[in-house]
């Protein structure tokens, strides 16, 4: 079994080329839900929506989320109502919510409402939310405590990053099924996310950083930054903000407890030596994902970086 931590578009494109190599059943995701929250009384999990929508083929390719082709009149006619329309939400995407809002209603986990819909859409993958009792990501700045999609989505990362808290993580437990998939996973890849508040916000769950790091898997991630910069997302500005290095170093130092093998982009080739100065082998690759032979290509290459031979050729699709 291979185990994949995830965040939102970055992880969903890398998925997209795990899948053409690892047959699915194959596959654990660990989906960060520290985005979660609530928009117009529905329950929103925005990166383990992006993963779905983006696996099924669903996904609007070109802003990363979303339904491609949705319609938004109901937002039109919410924002008629005086309602705030800054966390857009289409018509055929509001049908997800309130499945699962309804079905949270009932009393069902979210890990068994995601298993519901993930088998709906025809996915045969697990996806496990990294904990069923609510995390929220929030980012410290001038003007107070802000939810990181009112951060993200509604401020646009315009206020300055002075600190980032995780909160009701201290209480949260991974949800079931986590801490054995890490356990028994031949590899653990830790898609090209945003190691803050993304990947940042699975590691903040108890358990889950010390299983990583007892792992008997090897633990492989991949930089979402290249040349200093992300591909997508405020990586750089929370990273800043929090006063680490700026670059795949700095990613490589904020998962050195357990990271076994750190693969970065070839532009950024020059930090190969700086990397292993800290312990960490490191391999130089193509990881920007323009295409599916492109996505293919890099999942080998982390596959291969963690010792695992046998997926050199795609699966059957």
């Amino acid at each position: 079994m291979i185990v994949v931590l995830a965040g939102g578009v970055g992880a969903a494109r890398f998925l997209q080329g795990v899948v053409q190599v690892v047959p699915q059943e194959e596959i654990t995701v660990i989906a960060n839900t520290g985005d979660d929250r609530e928009f117009y009384g529905l329950y929103v999990s925005p990166d383990v929506d992006i993963v779905m929508y983006t696996l099924a083929g669903l996904v609007n390719e070109a802003q990363g989320w979303g339904i491609l082709d949705d319609t938004y009149h109901t937002m039109q006619q919410l924002t008629s109502y005086g309602h705030e329309d800054w966390f857009a939400l289409g018509d055929r995407d509001l049908a997800t919510h309130i499945h699962r809002t309804q079905f949270l209603h009932q009393g069902k986990t979210l890990s068994e409402i995601t298993d519901d819909l993930r088998t709906r859409l025809g996915l045969h993958l697990r996806i496990l939310p990294m904990s069923d009792q609510p995390v929220q990501t929030h980012i410290q700045t001038p003007v107070g405590l802000l939810h990181f999609e009112e951060y993200f989505a509604k401020r646009h990362c315009s206020d300055p990053v002075q600190g980032v808290q995780f909160i009701g993580a201290d209480t949260a437990k991974p949800a079931p099924g986590v801490l054995d998939a890490i356990k028994q996973a031949e590899a653990i890849l830790i898609a090209p996310s945003n190691p803050i508040v993304s990947i940042g916000s699975i590691l903040a769950v108890h358990g889950i950083h010390d299983a990583l790091h007892e792992a008997s898997g090897m633990v492989v991630a991949v930089s979402p930054l290249v040349g200093g910069a992300p591909i997508k997302g405020p990586a750089d500005k929370l990273m800043s903000g929090l006063h680490m290095e700026v670059s795949a170093v700095g990613v490589a130092r904020h998962y050195r407890d357990f990271l076994d093998v750190m693969v970065i982009d070839q532009q950024d080739s020059h930090l190969l030596s700086a990397i292993e100065d800290l312990g960490i082998p490191a391999i130089a690759t193509d990881t920007i994902m323009r295409d599916a032979p492109t996505k293919a290509a890099l999942a080998r290459t982390v596959l291969e970086a963690a010792g695992l031979d046998r997926f050199k050729q795609s699966v059957a699709q």
